[in-house]
């Protein structure tokens, strides 16, 4: 590695994979490998190989933007910022604060995440704001609180998965999502064990698989009661582990006998065998996970069906033992520490809840506030854009395209156009920030320090590489120049450290504890980050690292060797607090491992949540027979804003396409290439046929990045999920049709 290189991480995934960007002679910086990073050990994807790409000024954003009649006209950040905040005001003013609305992104750093809800907070006084997160794995964090009393998205580091017996991967297509993260489970393969892949699809994922199961789509639950069902027939529950570690048992077991396998068959369309096979695959190792990621999360029942998935790893005693447990595969970069943080509609920092009186107190006494003024929890994501234009008549956005992301994205197109005033905040200009009255040209990941926090939980430091062109400033600049127009003259510094710094103290104490987390201690740790919780002074001792490398995977604790594991509880460890009560092994790089000696609950014990199959949101009918189900390519990312401007991925992946079956596409006489429409109750959009035994008959799959015709949230359903407000991205009922 050149000795001019700066240590950083991908901008893309929440894989955060390590990488160097060096100066070139001609300007501009390229991405140099960093093998010495243990997640990716320095293999890159497409997407992170190029993220330079967008760092030009040809690509990206270099000036703020005011609108004027129908276009948006360069201007000065004077002018651009005295705009908004005249708007905010009036708005504030005629309507009351809670007329304001804030929206964030899974892709902002920890410290903007943090400042932007204390903005949302502090200077607006609005309860209105909530983030493009709530999109992502909202379902799995509100399944892992039930259970464990924590969300965090791995409660063990990606290197214990080749050491494991099993894993079953639930909806995640991750050699295309998160390319680099496939070695470990191919080196889990060469070691004997076996990987299960569920999904309608067979993707490449499931091409690696030892046992593919493709369910029909929204049925992920009724699966997982299935193989529980099975489970308890066969004699194969773990009772020692559930008499001493669980509570709620009998009432999920009663809820699971009524899934009787030739019923899971008809629902499902996985034959008993199957379901009788992956029984014994994932119970006859000693060690065994099961992971999940969009595919089982993004329904209206995403939190049940995560819970069933975890109910099946408390019944056979995998959860809170070394290389055994549930984890969820976070997707976007930033998703884990950016609902940490306070940019949630119902959450304060460190993971503490709004309607909590203590953690208000305490987070209104590091903000110097009064306990009081801090509104209540506000709408979910999707329920606050649904409220654009009406209750809500100002937002500031950023980081986030809900034109091309948000589902019914038609509707919520309208919602935006609908607003008084839209103010982005973003690198390129959106679709959605097209619509926007003012937008504000901001740094990115090379041109700025931050933190992020991976799938994993680990705390990572990502360094400035680059100075940012002329006329762009960074998010934090924003916010303190908009709170001191607003009337706030302190409490938003523009250092990111100095942020990070207050983040601690904001965190203290809470699940989500990074206290003991500095950026002299991110550099310290050989680039590899640090694990929370971290609590300010952690009791370690001699032994205190075997438990909790962040590194090497000498360190990682074998089946039965607690000792392996063992390092010593957090700073108040089993004394009751917020942190302490997980009772998780802190060590020098955190706590890699949650859960060893008990959960984050009250008793320690982790909870069954009895729960049953429902049929999706949207059934097919005479209108409407067949199945849509969305998800990602992997040269694009996301909405596509960034990834659409770097040639070498659209060469790759050049637009949308209908992913169908041959005997869908022999009965609609359609052949490969022909521009099929897709339609639903919600919409109609186009992109050619792309004809493939990979799929159900019964279902057709479309990818998600790009907007226009072929904008697949179009189609999707917006229905919510009770607890976690996910949307039912994931499947809806459509028709297919040659397009005329």
């Amino acid at each position: 590695m050149p000795t001019t290189s700066t240590p950083t991480h991908c901008p893309y995934c929440a894989l955060q994979c390590g990488m160097a960007l060096s100066p070139l002679p001609t300007g501009g910086v390229e991405v140099v490998e960093r093998p010495d990073f243990p997640v990716n050990r320095g293999a890159l994807c497409g997407k992170g190989r190029t993220a330079p790409a967008v760092l030009s000024s040809r690509v990206r954003l270099t000036s703020p933007l005011v609108r004027s009649g129908d276009a948006l006209v360069p201007a000065t950040w004077e002018e651009a910022l005295d705009r908004i905040a005249g708007e905010f005001g009036r708005v504030r003013s005629e309507h009351g604060a809670d007329a304001l609305g804030v929206f964030g992104g899974g892709g902002l750093t920890n410290e903007k995440a943090y400042t932007l809800g204390k903005f949302a907070r502090v200077v607006l006084g609005t309860s209105q704001i909530d983030y493009n997160g709530r999109f992502c794995m909202s379902s799995a964090a509100a399944a892992g609180i039930k259970a464990f009393g924590l969300d965090r998205g791995l409660p063990f580091p990606l290197e214990d998965i080749p050491r494991t017996g099993c894993v079953i991967l639930v909806g995640s297509n991750l050699a295309e999502t998160m390319p680099p993260a496939l070695r470990f489970f191919n080196e889990l393969r060469e070691n004997g064990g076996t990987l299960i892949v569920i999904d309608p699809r067979r993707t490449k994922t499931a091409e690696q698989a030892d046992l593919h199961l493709a369910p029909r789509p929204g049925t992920d639950l009724a699966l997982a009661l299935g193989l529980l069902h099975l489970i308890v027939a066969e004699g194969r529950v773990d009772e020692e582990y559930v008499r001493e570690r669980t509570t709620g048992w009998e009432d999920a077991r009663a809820a699971a006998m009524a899934h009787w396998p030739e019923y899971v068959e008809r629902i499902t369309g996985v034959s008993v065998p199957q379901l009788r096979e992956t029984v014994r695959l994932f119970c006859e190792p000693e060690a065994a996970m099961v992971l999940t990621a969009r595919g089982p999360e993004q329904h209206s029942k995403g939190t049940d069906t995560v819970g069933a998935w975890i109910n099946l790893c408390l019944a056979t005693g995998r959860a809170g033992r070394p290389l055994s447990g549930y984890g969820c595969l976070t997707g976007q970069g930033n998703g884990q520490g950016g609902r940490e943080h306070g940019q949630k509609a119902d959450q304060l920092p460190g993971y503490r809840k709004l309607d909590d009186p203590a953690a208000r107190r305490h987070v209104a006494e590091v903000w110097g506030v009064d306990p009081d003024s801090l509104p209540g929890p506000g709408r979910s994501a999707y329920e606050l854009l649904d409220a654009l234009g009406s209750d809500v008549r100002s937002l500031l956005l950023m980081g986030s395209n809900p034109v091309v992301s948000a589902p019914h994205a038609a509707h919520i197109e309208e919602r935006i156009k609908s607003l008084e005033f839209l103010a982005v905040c973003d690198v390129v200009l959106s679709e959605t920030a097209a619509l926007a009255d003012v937008v504000l040209p901001v740094t990115q990941w090379a041109e700025e320090t931050g933190t992020t926090t991976s799938l994993e939980g680990r705390v990572l430091l990502r360094r400035r590489a680059i100075t940012a062109p002329e006329g762009v400033r960074s998010d934090l600049e924003v916010l303190h120049e908009l709170a001191a127009r607003l009337g706030v003259e302190k409490g938003f510094p523009t250092d990111p450290e100095e942020v990070f710094e207050e983040l601690r103290r904001a965190s203290a104490g809470g699940v989500a504890d990074y206290s003991g987390i500095t950026y002299a201690r991110l550099m310290e740790e050989s680039g590899a980050g640090v694990f929370w919780p971290c609590p300010a002074e952690p009791e370690t001792d001699g032994e205190a690292g075997t438990g909790g490398s962040a590194g090497a995977e000498g360190d990682a604790p074998t089946v039965g060797d607690e000792e392996g594991a063992e390092g010593s509880e957090g700073a108040e460890g089993g004394k009751g607090s917020e942190g302490g009560r997980a009772g998780h092994r802190s060590a020098a790089a955190g706590t890699p491992r949650l859960f060893l000696d008990r959960f984050a609950t009250e008793d320690g014990r982790a909870r069954f949540v009895p729960v049953s199959h429902r049929p999706n949101a949207e059934e097919p009918d005479d209108d409407y027979p067949v199945l849509l189900t969305t998800g990602r390519v992997v040269s694009q990312y996301q909405s596509g804003a960034q990834t659409r401007r770097v040639d070498e991925l659209n060469a790759a992946a050049p637009g949308p396409f209908v992913e169908l079956h041959p005997r869908l596409a022999a009965r609609l006489g359609a052949s490969e290439g022909d521009p099929l429409a897709v339609v639903s109750r919600r919409g109609r959009a186009v992109a050619p046929a792309r004809i493939t035994t990979g799929i159900r008959p019964d279902t057709v799959f479309m990818p998600f990045h790009w907007p226009g015709e072929g904008r697949a949230n179009t189609l999707t359903n917006p229905a919510l999920d009770p607890t976690s407000r996910m949307p039912e991205f994931k499947v809806c009922a459509v028709r297919v049709e040659i397009a005329g």
